[in-house]
């Protein structure tokens, strides 16, 4: 806990630096790493808000899946296609972040503006022959369950 006195100003300036929170199914994948990322001190940012309710869908979502399949993402509007969900996260005020891999395998990374926020799930066939699917909607609630995104 913090016990420094901060004059108005500080505060103000404390709640409006970015703050940058990911999840991925690979708990050794690497993040941006900004040199001042605080936690929020004020109300939820847009990023925030759109992070926890895509949350929400993805676990609604893969519950309906059966063993064989997992959650991947389509996005409207351009040439982007589909991925298979391995990692999601924000950066406040105004970006998301999609990470997995496409069709062919390839590594790849999606990032947004909120504002630009249009995807459509979909269920691919899982990519290795274990037991269970990859569930990134649980991991991902249960990361943000842990701890209220303080880095």
């Amino acid at each position: 806990m913090d016990n420094d006195i901060k004059t108005s100003a500080e505060a103000l300036e404390a709640s409006a630096m970015p703050h940058l929170h990911e999840t991925h199914t690979d708990p050794d994948q690497s993040s941006p790493d900004p040199s001042a990322i605080k936690a929020p001190e004020g109300p939820k940012s847009a990023a925030r808000w759109a992070y926890e309710r895509l949350i929400l869908y993805i676990q609604n979502f893969e519950k309906q899946l059966d063993n064989e399949h997992e959650v991947a993402m389509g996005f409207a509007g351009g040439e982007a296609g589909v991925i298979r969900i391995e990692g999601m996260g924000y950066f406040d005020p105004d970006i998301i972040t999609f990470y997995g891999t496409d069709p062919t395998g390839a590594k790849t990374q999606l990032v947004q503006h909120v504002t630009q926020l249009s995807v459509m799930f979909r269920a691919l066939p899982k990519q290795t022959q274990t037991q269970e699917p990859n569930r990134i909607g649980f991991r991902l609630a249960a990361d943000l369950d842990k701890d209220d995104v303080t880095t």
